[in-house]
């Protein structure tokens, strides 16, 4: 077995906690004194964001086209799907340059609580994925709340699902049994959103489905949204006002695919990986979330990484622990496509 920073994390059900707190008075966690410290030197330069300006984020994660990474090996390109009755939908489609008769594809569906984010915030990863799995991805420029609720996106997305998997209109050479869906935080509910709604509505086939710390659950009732208030990182105020946003205010009929830890059946659903850290809002409901999927027969495979905040992998991509977690939903979408 491999002594790394994740020494241990072939097991398929891992649970690493990081710390304890008095579940009867829900005290904020000090996240400073219960990082990773493998992290820590990071997490100290990190900057409280106000999550809950909405057009302040937008303008900060706005990236300049020429400032993207590119890579050789990986053809990159914009194409626009014309949807009947709805807005017509950007993807941007990662290649790579080898040559095979067909490739395993992966729908990837950002993250940013339904109200911001794009595909270019994740090229440098979407890159690496590309190039390193030697698959074709998809990734949406799905619209976002509040200016389009619920369930604009998911809508989008699943659009995205089925005009990839068709190749009369994409033409693009995909092995349409081996597809993912990946997404992370809200793109991780939203992957698992897609992947319900090809199951119930018989449409294109999931082999693997991977919600990367996943944004589930929108009553916000479990312990750890009560735990992680720090504003550097995703947090309780946050994730209240991006529901708000996304779902507006009359919570009496959520959906399931807008929420899905509220799914009655979750028989069917594809083989799945879910990754969190013990220091992310997000923790229980993905615990839960992966324990209902066990429940209902379905394969699993769930890493709790200790003292990781919320999407640190990808805020600070360059850090060794950052890399190593990579690597590994990496290496488990190989072994999905391999099987």
């Amino acid at each position: 077995m491999r002594k790394k920073l994740l020494a241990g994390l072939g097991a398929a059900i891992i649970f690493l906690t990081g710390g304890s707190a008095d579940a009867a008075d829900n005290r904020a966690w000090d996240l400073d004194a219960m990082i990773n410290p493998a992290l820590r030197d990071d997490f100290s330069k990190m900057q409280p964001h106000d999550y809950t300006n909405v057009e302040e984020r937008r303008r900060a994660l706005t990236i300049d086209p020429s400032a993207l990474p590119t890579d050789s090996r990986v053809t990159v390109e914009d194409v626009t799907i014309i949807k009947g009755g709805v807005p017509d939908l950007r993807v941007r489609i990662y290649r790579p340059t080898t040559k095979q008769k067909e490739y395993p594809a992966i729908l990837w569906t950002h993250g940013g609580g339904h109200i911001f984010g794009s595909p270019e915030l994740y090229e440098g990863l979407l890159l690496k994925m590309a190039r390193e799995l030697d698959c074709i991805i998809v990734a949406p420029d799905y619209r976002l709340a509040p200016e389009n609720p619920y369930p604009a996106d998911l809508d989008d997305c699943y659009a995205a699902l089925k005009w990839m998997t068709s190749h009369r209109k994409s033409r693009l050479p995909i092995d349409k049994d081996r597809v993912a869906v990946v997404g992370d935080s809200a793109g991780g509910g939203l992957a698992v959103a897609v992947a319900m709604k090809a199951r119930d509505e018989k449409g294109p086939s999931i082999c693997f489905d991977m919600p990367l710390y996943p944004q589930l659950d929108y009553t916000d009732e479990t312990e750890s949204s009560y735990q992680i208030l720090d504003h550097r990182v995703w947090n309780r105020d946050a994730n209240e006002f991006a529901w708000r946003a996304y779902l507006g205010d009359n919570r009496s009929k959520v959906e399931a695919y807008a929420s899905p830890a509220h799914a009655k059946d979750l028989s069917g659903m594809p083989p799945t990986y879910i990754m969190i850290g013990t220091l992310d809002m997000f923790r229980d409901e993905a615990i839960d979330y992966a324990q209902r999927l066990m429940t209902a027969g379905v394969p699993v495979e769930l890493h709790v990484i200790p003292g990781m905040t919320h999407a640190f992998n990808t805020v600070v991509p360059d850090n060794p622990l950052s890399i190593e977690v990579t690597d590994e939903f990496i290496g488990a979408l190989r072994t999905a496509f391999n099987q």
